[in-house]
Order: C-alpha cells, then structure tokens, then sequence
C-alpha cells in the first residue's frame, strides 16, 4: 500500500511541477491558455499572479518528493507527514479549483486525482503498519 501511494504522490509531484511550468513559465502561451481556457488577454492580466501561483504548485511538488525519497529511506513519520501535507494541499486546492469555478472540473479532477490517491493509499498503508 506505501509503495502505491509513493507512486501515485511521486505523479502528483511530477504534475504539479508541469503546472509549475505552465503558470510560471509559459502562461501567456497559446498552448498554456488553451489548456486553461484563458484568452490572451485574460493571460497577460493574470501574469503576476500565476508567476506566483507557479512557484505555490512547485513548492507542493518539492515537499511530496522530500517526503517520497524520506519514506524510501525507512523514514516514514517525516516523510508521509511532507506526503499528507504536500498532497493534501494538491487535493485541497483541487477541490477548491472545482468549487470555485465549475467550468474547470475537469482540470480539478486531472489535479486532484493521484493526490486523492496518495493520501487514503498512504493513510491506510500507515494504518496497517506496511
């Protein structure tokens, strides 16, 4: 079960990181806002903001993947409470994505989707002690 949910938190790592790249890096590109419905406009208005935004899913990812290599090394209390953390945060903001604007649901679900996974798989790998 541990195994699994490194895998699925090590994917949402690698996805946030591809996130991290689209709002920090390439978020008035057409590819970019096609993936976000944004006009270009909206794009150029938004820079700063997803600049920053960026650098929050980067940070999600980094902390998931600290926590992936600690739980690889035998250390599973610190590196699964960086996995609840980093991929909690990733679910939460997932939900909060779909809530707040539904017509990128499908987004959400895409983001939500392997952090969902790594946290019930990790709570109950913990949970059963392997």
């Amino acid at each position: 079960m541990i195994i699994a949910a490194l895998i699925a938190a090590s994917i949402a790592a690698l996805l946030h990181v591809y996130i991290f790249s689209m709002e920090s890096l390439t978020w008035t590109s057409k590819r970019t806002r096609a993936v976000f419905n944004a006009t270009e406009e909206e794009a150029e208005a938004t820079r700063e903001m997803a600049f920053n935004q960026g650098f929050y899913n980067l940070f999600l990812a980094t902390a998931s993947l600290i926590g992936v290599l600690l739980v690889a090394l035998g250390n599973l209390a610190i590196g699964a409470t960086l996995i609840f953390a980093g991929t909690g945060s990733m679910l939460a903001a997932a939900v909060v994505l779909a809530a707040g604007s539904p017509r990128k649901a499908t987004l959400a679900v895409r983001q939500g989707l392997f952090p969902l996974l790594a946290v019930v798989l990790l709570g109950l790998g913990v949970a059963m002690g392997r």
